[in-house]
């Protein structure tokens, strides 16, 4: 809002805006990230442990696969 007073010609910073527009009891709404929004060429893959049960030690196994830059290639 404050940006778009000032290319109406308006001087005034972030927080007189945000200082009006409490007194004027307005609410910003702010825009949300799209992070959660699958692609459509994207393979979806199963959950392939829905509806196991897991009982024992070693029965289901995760790896995460995280490369750390490093000054001359990754570790």
């Amino acid at each position: 809002m404050a940006r778009y007073m000032q290319r109406q010609g308006h001087r005034c910073g972030r927080h007189r805006v945000r200082r009006l527009m409490q007194l004027m009891r307005l609410v910003p709404i702010y825009q949300t990230p799209n992070t959660s929004k699958k692609h459509p060429q994207h393979k979806i893959y199963p959950y392939l442990l829905r509806d196991l049960t897991i009982d024992q030690p070693n029965q289901v196994w995760c790896v995460d696969i995280t490369y750390i830059p490093m000054q001359r290639g990754f570790l």
